[in-house]
Parts: C-alpha cells; sequence; structure tokens
C-alpha cells in the first residue's frame, strides 16, 4: 500500500465529494482508477476504489488523454451532459448576443458554473468559435446590418458596442474587410481582384480583398459569375488579375482537381455569427465525409435549427474552401447545392477516391 498516495488523496476536498456523491461536483472533475483504467462522475453510485489507487482530473477529456476509459454510467451520462453543455453555451451566446459590450470570458463561465478555461474548450466545441471569435461575429454582424440600412457611422459605432472612434475603425478592416463608410456605400473604394479559370466543374472565379479568398464561384457562364460578385460589392473595384494571380487561381483549381492538396490560404470570411459557426463546422468535415444538417445543426449546439443551417450552406461564397458540399441530407441522398446538384456529386465522388 502506497501510504503516501493514500494521505494525499484522503487530504484532497475532491475525496470528500466522491464520498459524498456530490451530483454538483460533476461539473468541476472526474475520478479515475488506476486499477480498473475507468473514470467516473463524483456522484457516481459505483462503488468506492482505494484512495491510494484515485487520480483526479479537470476534464474527461484530460482523463481519456491520460488512457482511461469512461465508466458505463459515465458513458450513459455523457448524453445528459453534451445537452447541459449546449444549453449554457446557447445561454451564453444569447448573452454575447444582447450585451451592449462583449462579456469577458470568466464572467461567461462564471455564469455557467465553469472553470474559464473549460468554459473555452466546451464553448469551442460546441459552437466552432471561441468566446471571443463569436463576439466578433455578432459585432460583425451588427455592423454589416446597420451600415447597410443606411446608418451613419457614428450610430452604428455605438449600436455595435464600440465605445471609442479610434477602437471602432482598428476593429472595422478585421469586421467588415475595408473602412466602415466604404461597406456602407457598396464597397467603394476597395479593391478585390479577381480572375476566371476554368477546371472540370465548368468556369470558376476566385476573387480577394485585402484580407484573404473572399469569394471562389462555379458555374458554367462566366459572365454570370462576375456579375455575381459585383452584386455583392456593386460599388467596389473590380480589378481583373494579372499573371501573378492567377498562380492562386490555378491553385484553387488544383485542390478542386486533387482535393488531397489542400488549399491553404487566407479566406475572407464575411457572415453573421450563426453563419459563421456552421462555417466552421463545414471545414472540420474531412475530405471523404459527409454530415447531415441535422448532424452540422447539433454540432453547434443548435440540434432544432436544421433549416437554418441549410440556408447558411447555401449563403456560402467560398465553393470548396467552406465544403457545403459535404453535408447531405439524412438519409444519405443529395440536396440543393449553390453550383448545382451534379457538381455536388462530382466533388464527393472525386474525394471518395483519394
Amino acid at each position: 500500500m502506497n501510504a503516501s498516495a493514500k494521505s494525499n488523496t484522503e487530504q484532497d476536498p475532491r475525496w470528500a465529494a466522491v464520498q459524498a456523491r456530490d451530483p454538483a461536483a460533476d461539473r468541476h472533475f472526474v475520478y479515475a482508477v488506476k486499477t480498473t483504467g475507468i473514470y467516473c462522475r463524483p456522484s457516481s453510485p459505483t462503488r468506492l476504489p482505494r484512495p491510494e489507487n484515485v487520480e483526479f482530473f479537470d476534464t474527461a477529456e484530460q482523463a481519456e488523454a491520460a488512457g482511461y476509459r469512461p465508466s458505463r454510467r459515465a458513458a450513459a451520462d455523457m448524453t445528459s451532459v453534451a445537452a447541459q453543455h449546449a444549453a449554457l453555451v446557447e445561454t451564453a451566446c444569447r448573452r454575447i448576443e444582447t450585451a451592449e459590450e462583449a462579456p469577458g470570458l470568466e464572467t461567461l463561465a462564471g455564469e455557467a458554473g465553469m472553470s474559464p478555461s473549460h468554459f473555452h474548450r466546451v464553448f469551442k466545441g460546441i459552437t466552432g468559435l471561441t468566446p471571443k471569435a463569436y463576439a466578433l461575429a455578432q459585432r460583425a454582424q451588427r455592423v454589416r446590418q446597420r451600415l447597410g440600412a443606411g446608418a451613419s457611422v457614428t450610430e452604428v459605432l455605438y449600436d455595435a458596442g464600440f465605445n471609442s472612434n479610434s477602437r471602432f475603425y482598428a476593429a472595422s478592416s478585421q469586421v467588415l474587410g475595408m473602412k466602415p463608410s466604404d461597406y456602407r456605400a457598396g464597397g467603394a473604394n476597395t479593391d478585390i481582384r479577381f480572375a476566371v479559370g476554368e477546371c472540370s466543374l465548368g468556369s470558376i472565379l476566385v476573387a480577394q480583398s485585402g484580407i484573404g479568398v473572399c469569394a471562389i464561384l462555379l458555374g458554367d457562364d462566366p459572365n454570370v459569375l462576375l456579375k455575381d460578385l459585383q452584386d455583392k460589392f456593386p460599388r467596389a473595384r473590380l480589378i481583373g488579375g494579372d499573371r501573378k494571380y492567377e498562380q492562386l487561381v490555378s491553385k484553387v483549381v488544383g485542390f478542386v482537381e486533387a482535393p488531397a492538396l489542400g488549399l491553404d490560404l487566407p479566406l475572407d470570411v464575411r457572415g453573421t455569427a450563426f453563419q459563421e459557426r456552421v462555417w466552421q463546422a463545414l471545414r472540420e468535415i474531412p475530405p471523404g465525409s459527409t454530415a447531415s444538417y441535422a448532424e452540422i445543426a447539433t454540432r453547434i449546439g443548435a440540434p432544432k435549427a436544421v433549416r437554418a443551417v441549410a440556408q447558411a450552406c447555401a449563403a456560402n461564397s467560398l465553393a470548396v474552401a467552406i465544403p457545403c458540399h459535404r453535408v447531405v441530407r439524412s438519409d444519405g441522398n443529395l440536396s440543393g447545392y449553390r453550383w448545382g446538384v451534379e457538381r455536388k456529386r462530382q466533388l464527393l465522388d472525386r474525394e471518395a477516391e483519394v
């Protein structure tokens, strides 16, 4: 018997919670049993192990990383814990969306009853975004909506939660991809470079702002693709790409033809907070795999928002880079695709061969 290990465990306040089978402690740690290789939640009704055989972990993920597996009860509890986490994250999202100034990580974590590091992991695991990134996306949505409605820059500044001009203009490039006055003017004074190429799926247009690639459009007619880009930024300066820029188009075409190459390019992703959560989840689907709209809705913590997920896929302007073609119906059949179901089928078939 290791007397020192026994003594250390018995002096740890977490051991008292295990002995009491305290359900309130389930949110804070799990304990693992060295002799069985399993871990349990503090409230587990299983027989108590010897204290010298116990090891504590802040999260189930840490216990699994150390080589432990969940007990049957812990595995069964995971579904309810996941539901609790989803509810807490949904509450945090509403809190961020309605706050005049985005609450900090410690505030959000405290309201959820978690440590900041644990809450950060749970929030990102469910939404695909960190709390800070979610708040920025939400702020960007407010700015775009208000500027698009013709509000003055000063009005938008305070409505979006900025308390000074300097902070607003410092963030506007990241939020909008351009100055706020230029965004309100339909992209005026903004340079967007583009080029049109051909691939096995037809014509392809690749456009790039000062931040990164802002559009990858597929179709049959190059003129229609250019009109789509013009509609997105009606007063931007659209500049035809030179030979150097066309190398970027070739890189995108290469990725379309051979998905295994990957696409390591900076992206200028502009959407609502919800859309960005969906798009991030799509980027986490590996080539050769698919997910249903319902599965994506569940992954982002909004299981009832299946139709909204489909709408976010349809709003995606970055074909292949944000792989909405990997989302299918629950029965596995292909559904609508912004650039045509046949292109979707070809992309999936090509990825399945890799």
